[in-house]
């Protein structure tokens, strides 16, 4: 008869892999941890971005209240280029982008974008100065607004309603989907629909760096592949810069060209999406195989 804690080590774990591979949460904390040790140096992480950062985090210090959750984290990504983090639930990625966007206490380090000092500016002049948006994990549109007002609250940092609404036509000259939806509540949107709202609202202010947290989360296969392809076609037609959050650890790391490895507020490894798809420890821990 088995025990209580095998019972868990089959039940709660990472990845899609057969019950077989699938390690337990616990385990996968316990096991990242000692990926740490050969913690990549900041030259490493410079190299990744060919050495010509667009956006680069050095030495931060960050958490929210007393409650301290990166530790010394350092971060660089080229310009037009994608970088994905993975790792155990509480290893502060969404902790990176909320702090990027300036929603934690930072304590120490700084965020620069192509030279500029970002640290300490609010989320309205990241996103108007830096260039910065960030689209939310949750669902965030309006449910009770069209999909065009939606559009248009995106441009609420414009020089006025006529440019956002300029703006708000140019993304309907991109995605018929929306088109079809226009004056639609966007509570009755489907999932995919309501991030590619999420993403198009993000878009109205014409930023350089998309922080997106959590693209797949909630949405069917067919939706995921939507939402990638619209990110891919963002980064290599239209350049934008993408730093994402996925808990599809194998989605993830096949859209990036960057793959970080996250654990306790720390980056544990680093490299290509591609070379951390193919590492072992990477595949065992996180990928369910």
């Amino acid at each position: 008869m088995t025990d209580q804690k095998d019972s868990d080590r089959r039940i709660r774990g990472y990845g899609s892999g057969k019950a077989d591979v699938v390690i337990s949460v616990d385990d996968v904390v316990d096991e990242a941890e000692q990926l740490s040790e050969g913690r990549p140096a900041r030259e490493a992480l410079l190299a990744l971005a060919n050495g010509d950062p667009q956006l680069e985090i050095q030495g931060l210090v960050a958490g929210y209240g007393k409650m301290e959750i990166l530790h010394d984290f350092d971060l660089a990504i080229g310009e037009g280029q994608s970088l994905c983090m993975i790792g155990p639930n509480g290893a502060g990625k969404s902790t990176v982008l909320h702090s990027i966007y300036g929603f934690t206490r930072i304590t120490a380090g700084s965020i620069r974008v192509g030279g500029s000092e970002m640290t300490t500016l609010t989320p309205n002049d990241k996103l108007k100065h830096g260039g910065i948006a960030y689209i939310l994990q949750d669902n965030s549109v309006f449910p009770d607004m069209t999909v065009e007002e939606n559009l248009l609250m995106g441009g609420y940092l414009k020089e006025s309603v006529e440019e956002s609404r300029q703006a708000t036509e140019r993304v309907f000259d991109r995605y018929d989907r929306l088109v079809e939806r226009r004056h639609q509540r966007a509570g009755v949107l489907s999932g995919g629909e309501r991030r590619l709202l999420e993403i198009s609202r993000a878009l109205i202010m014409d930023p350089k760096i998309l922080l997106v947290d959590e693209p797949s989360i909630g949405l069917e296969p067919r939706f995921i592949d939507m939402v990638f392809e619209i990110l891919d076609d963002l980064q290599h037609r239209d350049g934008k810069t993408i730093i994402m959050v996925e808990q599809n650890a194998k989605k993830g790391l096949e859209f990036a060209d960057i793959g970080y490895v996250l654990v306790n507020g720390e980056v544990a490894m680093a490299g290509t999406g591609d070379s951390l798809l193919s590492n072992p420890e990477v595949g065992r821990l996180f990928l369910g195989g």
